[in-house]
């Protein structure tokens, strides 16, 4: 680990990114790289530069990367890697985590996040605010669960999927990768099929 921080991705989701590295007092100093510099101003937080500029901080920065979409998210991730960028991972302190739990690199865990004990949580996924995901939970690589989601006992999401904000996904199911559950829909059976799905009980509609 180093004392410097760079987020990859100056939108909502790097600010609150921002916040989270800040409240972990971990790093001396956090700034973005983003290739809209002209378009966006923090006042706490610095621009310098755009990702063309990676190779001027591998050494001395510790690399997350904010991106909403999942797909970008892991293309951005993997192309550090590959330069062998120290990728970090950010966990606010107000989160509740159980025993034997792990988090894959990349990974954020959001405010008021909950996730019971021996849960599995890949990399580069986003927990967002106020999720809670309860035991023995399985999240794949790149997953994004979106605010106030809730996972019973025994779930497992794969890779690439989008669970929409204040969704409920009964105990012992599995989503297959890729799928997005749209916002409030309620699984009840395994979702074996790539899709979008959405209402109450979820259904499949793309």
């Amino acid at each position: 680990m180093k004392d410097k921080l760079i987020i990859v991705g100056a939108g909502g989701h790097g600010k609150v990114c921002a916040d989270i590295a800040s409240k972990m007092g971990k790093w001396n100093t956090i700034n973005f790289l983003d290739d809209e510099i002209s378009n966006i101003n923090f006042d706490d937080f610095h621009i310098i530069g755009n990702l063309s500029d990676v190779a001027k901080y591998i050494d001395s920065h510790d690399f997350f990367v904010a991106i909403g979409n999942n797909e970008v998210r892991y293309k951005i991730l993997q192309d550090l890697v590959k330069k062998n960028a120290n990728i970090t991972t950010l966990i606010h302190p107000s989160s509740i985590m159980g025993l034997e739990c792990t988090i894959g690199d990349g990974t954020v865990i959001m405010p008021g996040v909950v996730i019971n004990c021996c849960t599995k949580i890949g990399d580069g996924c986003i927990i967002n605010t106020s999720v809670s995901i309860d035991h023995d939970n399985k999240i794949g690589n790149f997953v994004h669960i979106s605010p106030g989601a809730h996972l019973s006992g025994t779930v497992e999401v794969q890779d690439f999927t989008w669970v929409g904000a204040g969704v409920v996904i009964k105990n012992n199911l599995m989503i297959t990768h890729n799928c997005i559950i749209g916002a409030g829909a309620l699984v009840v059976k395994d979702i074996d099929e790539i899709g979008t799905y959405i209402g109450v009980p979820a259904r499949k509609i793309v």
